[in-house]
Parts: structure tokens; sequence; C-alpha cells
């Protein structure tokens, strides 16, 4: 029989999964990089300001999805962050159909590559991570497991009685003793 390896062998489709994810989110990623700098640049920032804002805003939204998957697996509350995950998502999708050609199609086609990658991360983000496949199961029999009797918990008792603190010896009083010098105050 073979040896298993801790890491499970990748399947033809995960490959293929793993590429085309990698090829949208490039073409979609240099897609909405490029009209959030040309944007920028248009309304009058330098180039690379128009490069920091399109880091930014890409880069917030991969960001803030990662946030709401570990927040959902902490049981934290994700609502903050997906209002913040819809903004920069809108800012991404508005400039990109900003830089397209005034018409329907226009904006369609220059909408495509956010949705795709929006929806990309959706899917890829909202997953279950894989597990391990679970080992062979042996062939050769076991020994049963022989159950053991837990030991009994002793006690020991609580005393009824507080003990006694020791007796002390009676405080003494200090008598101050007045000294008369025949003065009046």
């Amino acid at each position: 029989m073979p040896e298993q390896t801790a890491q499970p062998r990748l399947r033809p489709e995960s490959t293929a999964r793993v590429v085309i994810l990698l090829a949208i989110g490039g073409m979609a990623g240099a897609a909405a990089f490029t009209h959030v700098h040309d944007l920028t640049v248009a309304h009058g920032q330098p180039h690379w300001i128009g490069w920091a804002n399109a880091v930014a805003v890409e880069l917030m939204t991969i960001y803030l999805g990662l946030e709401i998957r570990a927040r959902r697996r902490a049981g934290h509350s994700v609502r903050f962050v997906a209002v913040l995950l819809a903004a920069f998502a809108l800012l991404s999708l508005a400039a990109q159909v900003a830089e397209a050609e005034a018409s329907a199609w226009g904006w369609i086609v220059a909408a495509v590559p956010s949705l795709a990658f929006l929806a990309l991360a959706k899917v890829v983000l909202s997953s279950t991570p894989a597990t391990a496949e679970p080992a062979a199961v042996s062939e050769e029999p076991t020994a049963p497991i022989e159950e053991q009797e837990p030991e009994p918990v002793v006690y020991a008792p609580v005393p009824t009685e507080r003990p006694t603190a020791p007796e002390r010896p009676p405080l003494r009083t200090l008598q101050l003793a007045r000294i008369d010098t025949g003065e009046r105050l």
C-alpha cells in the first residue's frame, strides 16, 4: 500500500481554478489600477498620487474582504467593515465608469473588470477552506480499548467550627498626668 503524504494532491480542477483566479485578478486589478490612476491624474494630481490612490482603493477592497472573513471566523460583527468594502468597491467602479465612453455600453464594458473581480473575491472569500482528505483506514484489526473506571476523588472534610484566635492580653490604658504650673490658659 503506498504511503500517504501530509499534503493533499492538487487535482487538475484546483490548479485550473487558481490559474483562472490569478488571470482574472491580475487583469481586473490592472484595469482598475489604471482607471483610478488616470482619473486622478486627469483631475490635476501628479502621477505618483494617481498610483497611490489606485493602490489605496484597490488593495483596501482586498484587505477588507479578508478582514470580513477573519471577523466571521472569530464571531465578530462585520457590518462596519462591509460598509467600508462597499464604499471602496464603488470608488473603483466609479473610476472605471468615469473613464469610459459616455454611453450605456461604454459604462457596462468599463464596469466588467471591477464587477468580475468583486464577484470572484466574494466567491473566494466566502468559500470554506479546503481540508485534507481523511487518512486511509488500516485493514489491520486493532485491539479494543478497555475502559478504565475513574479513581474515586476523596475530599477532606471541612471543619464545622472556626478555630478560635489566641487570647490577647488586655490593652493598657495610658494615663497622662497633668502638670500644674500655676499658669492659667
